[in-house]
């Protein structure tokens, strides 16, 4: 289906994403602030409590932050995330953002599983999800963004709307696969972690631009905004996340959908059985 202008007298749609990761205990992230590189098998304590962030602290402020502008966003969470913070997941659940799978850990790569580890993964990742708020995830948005060629099917197959591993494309579309359909939502180009080691006030100037340019220019436009729990939830990115929402706000015509309200859109008007 092509696109050609949103509902509700919308000319650009902003889908606010979070990332809610956590890695596998004693794991760090494989990128952090800091510039001197540790020697191979060295812990990299400073880098788990740096990833820590998330659920402690950084969350919480992104949940106050969406709540002033009243936007309810698509938070994509690991399996162990969960387990470690589920009040802070079940408060995203109960202030109306949708809560999506993001693998077990974020250093759980679906590239590097057998297709049977990775239909487990998946699976055991919704049936997490699901016994923290009562609900099954219906979006995917893998590690990396870095699927298989299966990941769409095994998505499918369990009934999920949206996969968000793509950027072939500027807008959702509609992609069926063996175990069905799956809306293909396209992922960020420019997420809060470029600018680990530069100034935060890129984050804000990228997204104006973009907003900008698209307001101006096309009836149909999207914006993928997408930041970490554990990076975008700093006081110094928090910022910048308030101006950017700040700035957007103070247009009309802009809508502010979850991934999931977004695939139900385009699968109602690709004519394509809801779910």
């Amino acid at each position: 289906m092509e696109i050609r202008s949103w509902d509700r007298d919308a000319r650009i749609a902003v889908l606010v994403t979070v990332m809610f990761e956590t890695w596998h205990e004693g794991k760090a992230p494989s990128y952090s602030p800091m510039t001197t590189p540790l020697k191979e098998g060295t812990v990299d304590r400073h880098g788990i409590s740096w990833s820590e962030y998330g659920g402690r602290t950084g969350i919480w402020r992104i949940m106050r932050t969406l709540g002033e502008f009243g936007i309810q966003a698509t938070v994509c969470v690991s399996g162990r995330s969960v387990e470690l913070f589920p009040e802070a997941v079940k408060e995203l659940h109960r202030r109306g953002h949708e809560v999506a799978g993001h693998s077990y850990t974020q250093d759980t790569l679906l590239c590097y599983l057998t297709p049977e580890e990775e239909r487990e993964v998946i699976h055991r990742c919704c049936g997490i999800i699901e016994g923290a708020i009562g609900v099954k995830p219906v979006g995917w948005l893998s590690p990396r963004a870095t699927p298989t060629k299966q990941t769409a099917n095994f998505l499918a197959e369990e009934r999920f709307l949206w996969h968000g591993d793509y950027n072939d494309s500027d807008l959702p579309y509609v992609l069926t696969t063996a175990g069905g359909a799956v809306v293909v939502i396209p992922h960020s180009d420019f997420t809060d972690n470029r600018v680990l080691r530069g100034s935060p006030r890129d984050f804000f100037q990228v997204y104006k631009d973009t907003f900008d340019y698209l307001y101006r220019t096309e009836s149909n436009g999207m914006i993928n905004l997408t930041f970490h729990a554990h990076f975008g939830g700093r006081p110094l990115m928090a910022a910048m996340l308030v101006e950017v929402l700040k700035y957007m706000k103070g247009f009309s015509g802009v809508w502010f959908p979850r991934h999931d309200e977004i695939a139900r859109w385009v699968l109602r008007h690709a004519d394509t059985p809801d779910r």
